[in-house]
C-alpha cells in the first residue's frame, strides 16, 4: 500500500530531527514524531518518495504539468532571449545555456524562490540530459533512504515507482508553481537538477550545507541517449529527428541545457575547489565498480555503511536493486508516465546503459569530429573521457 504523509507530519519530523534517540531498543525505523520515517539512530529523518507526499499526486492529476506558469515578470525575459534556428524548435539561450522555453520559468524561479534548508538539509543530484540521472536517482534514494526502506526488502519503494517519482526535478516544480511542494520534504532533502552550475543559486551552489552529485558520461554515448530519448517524445507538430541532427545540434551546443562542455567544466571545477561539497561521477566508471561507487556516496553524503551493513551485504543489496535489468524489469517502469514537468514514458528512461553504444550509431568522421570538440573544449582542465 502507498504510504502518504501529510505535511503536519513531515513539520513535526523535521523538528525533531535533530534529536537524540536514547531509547536503545528502538529500530532504525523507529517513531518520530508519530511518523514512521528513515530514523537514524541520531534522530535523523531521511528522504522519503516524492510521489508518496500527501497530496502530491493529487495535484499531478489534477494540474497540467505540461503548462509552465504564468509570470509576466518571466514572460518578458523569456520573449527577449535569443532563440536558436536549428530544427529543435524551443530553444532558447537564458545565461549563457541553452534550453526549451518552457523550462526557463523555473530555472528563474529557483534562482529568485529557492530557499536552502539549514544544517546540511539539502542533497542535489545534478547532470546534463542522458547521462545517468535515473540511476544516480535511484542510487541515492536507496542509500540515503536505507534504514528506512532496507534494500532487500519486498516492499521497496522503487519496486513500485519509477525513480524520477521519489526524486523531484526542481526547475520542474518551480516552474509550474509548486515550489512549496519542496519545503515538506523531510531533511534531507534529496532532488534534482539539470542546471549549469553558474545558473544555480548561490544559496545552492556556494552553500557549505549543501552538497551535490553530479554524474555525466562520455559524450559519444551520451549523444546516442539523446536520440534514442527523442524517438520516444511525440512532438507538437509530428516532427522526427535522425541521429545527424542530434549529433549536429548537440555539437554546436545547442541541444536541451548545452553546451554540453560547459556543463561539465562547470561542476568539474567546483568539484576541484571544493571536493567536500562536490563529487564528481562519471557514468563509466559507476559501472565498472558499481558497489565502490555506492560506498563512495555514501561516505560523501555522510552515511558511511558500518561494519555491521558491510557484514549484510547492504552495498551489493542496493546496486542489485538498482542495476538497470532491474528496473527495466519492473512493472512501474514498463507502464505510466514519470517526471514532474513534462511526462516521458516510464519505459524511455531505460534502454541499454551500456559503455560504447557509440560504435553502432557513429561513423568513423561523426566519431572524430566529437572528439575533436571534446578535447578542444575540455583542455586544460584536466577533465578526460575514454572512448
Amino acid at each position: 500500500m502507498q504510504r502518504q504523509v501529510s505535511r503536519s507530519q513531515l513539520e513535526e519530523a523535521n523538528t525533531n530531527r535533530a534529536c537524540t534517540v536514547t531509547d536503545s531498543s528502538l529500530p532504525p525505523t523507529a517513531m518520530v514524531g508519530g511518523l514512521e520515517e528513515g530514523v537514524s539512530s541520531s534522530g535523523h529523518v531521511g528522504p522519503m518518495p516524492f510521489k508518496d507526499l500527501a497530496g502530491v499526486q493529487e495535484q499531478d492529476d489534477e494540474q497540467d504539468m505540461s503548462t509552465p506558469r504564468e509570470d509576466d515578470e518571466y514572460a518578458g525575459i523569456i520573449s527577449a532571449l535569443p532563440s536558436a534556428t536549428n530544427r529543435f524548435r524551443g530553444l532558447c539561450q537564458y545565461q549563457g545555456a541553452w534550453m526549451l522555453h518552457r523550462t526557463v520559468a523555473g530555472v528563474i524561479s529557483v534562482q529568485r524562490r529557492f530557499v536552502p534548508r539549514p544544517g546540511g538539509g539539502d542533497v542535489l543530484l545534478a547532470s546534463p540530459p542522458k547521462c545517468g540521472t535515473t540511476w544516480v536517482k535511484a542510487l541515492s534514494f536507496a542509500t540515503m533512504a536505507r534504514a528506512a526502506y532496507p534494500p532487500s526488502a519486498g516492499d521497496h519503494p522503487l519496486l513500485r515507482l519509477n525513480p524520477h517519482d521519489c526524486v523531484p526535478s526542481m526547475e520542474d516544480l518551480f516552474g509550474a508553481g509548486r515550489e512549496a511542494q519542496m519545503e515538506v520534504l523531510p531533511s534531507p532533502r534529496l532532488m534534482h537538477t539539470h542546471m549549469h552550475h553558474p545558473l544555480l543559486p548561490p544559496s545552492l551552489a556556494h552553500n557549505p550545507d549543501c552538497k551535490i552529485v553530479y554524474v555525466c558520461r562520455e559524450p559519444k554515448d551520451m549523444m546516442v541517449s539523446l536520440w534514442h530519448f527523442t524517438k520516444a517524445i511525440v512532438t507538437s507538430g509530428g516532427r522526427t529527428y535522425s541521429f545527424s541532427d542530434v549529433l549536429e545540434w548537440t555539437c554546436e551546443g545547442k541541444s536541451p541545457y548545452g553546451p554540453f562542455w560547459d556543463h561539465l567544466l562547470g561542476y568539474w571545477r567546483a568539484s576541484k575547489a571544493t571536493p567536500e561539497r562536490v563529487l564528481f561521477l562519471k557514468y563509466e566508471e559507476m559501472l565498472a565498480d558499481q558497489v565502490g561507487t555506492i560506498r563512495e556516496l555514501a561516505r560523501f553524503l555522510g552515511v558511511p555503511f558500518t561494519t555491521a551493513e558491510e557484514a549484510a551485504g547492504l552495498p551489493l543489496d542496493i546496486a542489485k536493486l538498482c542495476s538497470i535489468d532491474t528496473m527495466r524489469g519492473l512493472d512501474a517502469n514498463k507502464t505510466g508516465k514519470s517526471w514532474q514537468f513534462f511526462k516521458f514514458p516510464n519505459e524511455s528512461f531505460f534502454r541499454k546503459g551500456v559503455v560504447g553504444d557509440w560504435v553502432n550509431h557513429m561513423t568513423p568522421e561523426m566519431a572524430r569530429k566529437v572528439d575533436a570538440i571534446v578535447e578542444e573544449k575540455l583542455r586544460g582542465s584536466g577533465l578526460t573521457f575514454t572512448s
